[in-house]
């Protein structure tokens, strides 16, 4: 995933807060922007961690290469 993905995942998890601060949402529209803002942090999550195993080199995730 491009870097500019992970920018446009940020910016519709901005959005989706914008849109829950607003108050203005009947319930099941508020629980399914919840849904999402879940879907999409996840989403961030996983590709920060590629980016991570990437840079760090190719051990299994979560895990950095140590030093020999």
């Amino acid at each position: 995933m491009p870097p500019e993905a992970l920018d446009r995942i940020v910016d519709r998890l901005e959005l989706a807060a914008a849109e829950l601060r607003s108050g203005d949402l009947d319930p099941e529209r508020a629980a399914s922007l919840v849904d999402e803002c879940a879907r999409l942090a996840a989403e961030a999550g996983a590709e920060l961690d590629r980016e991570v195993r990437a840079a760090e080199g190719s051990g299994p995730a979560g895990q950095l290469a140590l030093d020999q």
